[in-house]
């Protein structure tokens, strides 16, 4: 399974360094095999190696070049960085990301052998607006991506549920993620208000792979705890 966490603009360069060998730690101890992928700010990169995977939660797709506010693969290169999340809601609904761009990112980005954890979903009007609705507007967000790029995670976040403490019924979950695996045979998670509480029945479903956290994972604690569950489900197999 594939435990991932996106830390977005929280905890500074040396609370993510205490964070990640907090989490190294646990991952020795407790012989987690897991994938385990920690996504901090871009002010908080410091090279890590170890069991944890390091990713870039957004990068231009550029070595480098006048573009005020982004980070390059020179960035990059420079902490050994070959992971990064592309397509998040916030960058599609808050920053307003267009799919053109998204897919440059992924071209460049795949181009150059990096893990990719991509992300699609949907907002609550979208949902609200019927089953055949919600998923013409997940097609379009495969539009111009390599389904069959080897490394390749695809996350699946109904925005609605991101941070909201909503989230679908298990039932849907598993459904759609049924349903996307179609589309797609990478890996595939679930992201959307994922925490210690409920992460254990979620990684249970068919066709869950892995879940993407946001807030619940920010406590070192809680994000080994839910890798110690996907170990414990991975156990049992």
């Amino acid at each position: 399974m594939i435990i991932a966490a996106n830390l977005k603009t929280n905890l500074t360069r040396a609370k993510t360094l205490e964070y990640v060998n907090q989490v190294e730690k646990f991952l020795d101890a407790n012989n987690i095999s897991q994938e385990v992928i920690v996504f901090p700010a871009a002010s908080s990169l410091n090279p890590h190696a170890g069991k944890v995977f390091i990713g870039a939660q957004n990068a231009y797709p550029v070595k480098n070049g006048a573009f005020t506010g982004e980070i390059g693969l020179e960035h990059l290169e420079e902490f050994d960085i070959k992971t990064i999340l592309i397509g998040h809601s916030e960058r599609r609904h808050i920053i307003g990301e267009s799919q053109e761009l998204i897919v440059q990112k992924f071209n460049f980005y795949s181009n150059l052998g990096f893990k990719i954890v991509y992300c699609i979903g949907e907002p609550l009007e979208v949902r609200e607006s019927g089953h055949i609705n919600m998923m013409a507007y997940l097609d379009a967000q495969y539009e111009g991506i390599d389904t069959n790029y080897d490394n390749l995670i695809i996350a699946y976040e109904p925005v609605w549920a991101i941070g909201t403490g909503l989230t679908p019924t298990l039932e849907d979950i598993e459904s759609l993620h049924t349903e996307l695996k179609k589309k797609s045979s990478a890996p595939l998670l679930y992201g959307g208000s994922v925490k210690v509480t409920n992460v254990q029945e979620v990684l249970a479903l068919n066709n869950v792979d892995g879940v993407l956290v946001g807030s619940a994972a920010l406590y070192a604690e809680h994000f080994c705890s839910m890798a110690d569950i996907a170990q414990n489900l991975e156990n049992l197999k």
